[in-house]
């Protein structure tokens, strides 16, 4: 029996300490953005000023997308040059 080992290339840890969720730097306005959402009357949008998003419109909506998605949640975005518009969308059959 051979008692050479190969050295570790990378530092282990205890599964305990692996995180274990996305948490991204959109993660803040996403979830105040859905908590919106949650109580949002039908045909009614969210108008979030771009300049309170704490990143660009385009990460944050690839940020929304991908939460609402995994949800299964139907959700819409629309843009200009000072807002981002957010409205659960129907669904379609």
């Amino acid at each position: 029996m051979s008692s050479d080992r190969i050295a570790a290339h990378f530092k282990t840890l205890n599964l305990d300490d692996v995180p274990r969720s996305r948490a991204g730097k959109n993660r803040k306005i996403v979830v105040k953005i859905l908590r919106d959402l949650a109580h949002l009357k039908e045909g009614a949008a969210l108008r979030v000023p771009i300049a309170e998003l704490g990143n660009t419109k385009e990460n944050v909506r690839s940020a929304l997308n991908r939460v609402t998605r995994g949800a299964k949640l139907n959700v819409a975005t629309a843009a200009d040059a000072e807002y981002l518009y957010v409205w659960n969308a129907r669904k379609t059959s």
